[in-house]
């Protein structure tokens, strides 16, 4: 793989930009590749909160297909870790904040400079990893221009659908690439549809993910063309790893570091001290405030849950989710921090005894793997990739999603929980879990060199188009 020119592109990534786990992902799987010897380039829009200094390279007009020029693109490059990081500046970007209501628009103006951008700093892919689907029109143009692409789902929910008669003209595609099984969807344009449709290969983020989205409960509309790819050999779930530098309890500079459950005993007094807690154990979350996290399950159980359990919960998202939260926050066991602030982040999973992700679905996430690398026990939803990275012997899983399964998972982890043996037992070998990026990079650069080695897919509409 030496030598392996590989370019990712996606929506943000950790640090320059991060809402959530896509940033993570892309903060630290290019760097696990550069240093296993690949050439890596991320490609991200150039937004106007990034804060880091980033040196521009090129400015001027880009010859990109659809009725929307391109005028006055800048391309910012920061190396970092081994792996050169391109900013793509535009317009439509030059706004505080990540993501709007007309980020359709944005990111097929996003997605039509990508790889005019990256010719004019000579930089020729291999393969193109496009990410989700702010960059799922990126896989198609790299198709038509005959370079090969790989596109990794994240979460299937979030589609990119805009209305056909807009959305043609957006992405400059030829009208057979609409029209032949490529990116209308119920009379929409679906910019996560042309990823899946265009790409060499198709990945999720975790195996059990990736069978769940061929399923009409999963599929989200989608299914039957997952469950064509999987006949055809091209969907595949290949699990997200954790950045085990930034998330390490013995060097944590946020904590008293640990380097086994004994030293938890620090953080967690901590933790109970900065919110007023008395000396129930300590059930956490650090989620996105939102129905698919199941978010609504844990605040229908904290009449049963504060029996026994104090809840610390830090997120944000939902006004409804947080109000909930905000009114719970009188309770004397109940701590809400809104928002997302990562140094309190780290003291609550280091903090906590117990992690809660009663999940309605979940493609991968990384609490988990955060919770149980600080010897906090997760009490999980059966889901995804929630059932690949919690062994029974470590977490409590529950498969309902309903408050009583949640509230019925946190009891059994309560009695659990005063058998200090077995507690301490399960958190030694939740801290001695291997969920490094190592073997997951070695997957995809596998993966990346079926790709090459194997001829370019037929594209789906008419030959002579």
């Amino acid at each position: 793989m030496r030598g392996m020119r590989v370019v990712h592109v996606a929506s943000e990534v950790f640090p320059f930009s991060r809402s959530g786990g896509l940033g993570d992902v892309l903060g630290a799987l290019p760097a696990q590749q550069a240093r296993l010897g690949a050439a890596v380039t991320v490609v991200s829009p150039w937004y106007a909160d990034i804060a880091q200094p980033v040196r521009e390279v090129w400015r001027g007009a880009l010859d990109a297909p659809g009725s929307v020029p391109l005028a006055d693109v800048r391309v910012g490059e920061l190396v970092q870790g081994g792996v050169q990081f391109l900013f793509v500046g535009l317009g439509a970007f030059d706004r505080p904040g990540l993501y709007f209501p007309d980020d359709v628009w944005r990111f097929t103006q996003f997605a039509r400079a990508v790889l005019p951008a990256l010719e004019r700093v000579g930089v020729v892919p291999d393969v193109v990893h496009a990410h989700d689907w702010q960059a799922g029109l990126v896989v198609a143009l790299a198709r038509l221009a005959g370079v090969r692409a790989v596109f990794s789902v994240h979460n299937l929910q979030y589609q990119g659908r805009w209305n056909l008669l807009d959305g043609m003209g957006w992405t400059g595609l030829p009208e057979w690439a609409f029209t032949h099984e490529g990116l209308e969807f119920h009379g929409d344009v679906n910019l996560m549809k042309a990823g899946l449709v265009f790409a060499s290969q198709v990945t999720t983020v975790s195996p059990t993910y990736a069978q769940e989205i061929t399923t009409p409960e999963y599929g989200e509309g989608l299914e039957g063309l997952l469950v064509r790819l999987t006949h055809e050999g091209r969907l595949s779930g290949i699990l997200n790893g954790l950045d085990q530098d930034r998330w390490d309890p013995r060097t944590d500079v946020d904590v008293t570091p640990f380097a086994d459950v004994a030293g938890k005993a620090a953080c967690g007094a901590a933790l109970r001290a900065e919110f007023g807690l008395d000396d129930a154990p300590v059930l956490a979350a650090v989620s996105r405030l939102a129905e698919q996290k199941g978010m609504d399950l844990l605040i229908e159980a904290l009449p049963i849950l504060t029996r026994d359990w104090n809840v610390v919960v830090l997120g944000g998202g939902d006004p409804r989710l947080e109000s909930g939260l905000r009114e719970w926050a009188a309770h004397p066991r109940v701590a809400f921090a809104q928002g997302m602030n990562e140094p309190l982040a780290h003291r609550i999973y280091a903090g906590a005894d117990a992690f809660v992700m009663p999940s309605r679905f979940e493609p991968c996430g990384l609490s988990q793997m955060i919770a149980m690398r600080y010897g906090t026990l997760p009490v999980v939803r059966e889901t995804g990739g929630l059932v690949d990275t919690v062994p029974h012997e470590v977490g409590f899983r529950f498969v309902g999603a309903t408050p009583q399964a949640l509230v019925d998972a946190c009891a059994e982890a309560r009695l659990t929980f005063d058998d200090r043996a077995e507690w301490t037992a399960r958190a030694q070998e939740a801290m001695s879990l291997d969920f490094s990026w190592d073997g997951p990079t070695r997957e995809y650069l596998g993966l990346y060199a079926r790709v090459l080695s194997s001829p370019l897919r037929p594209l789906p509409g008419p030959v002579d188009a």
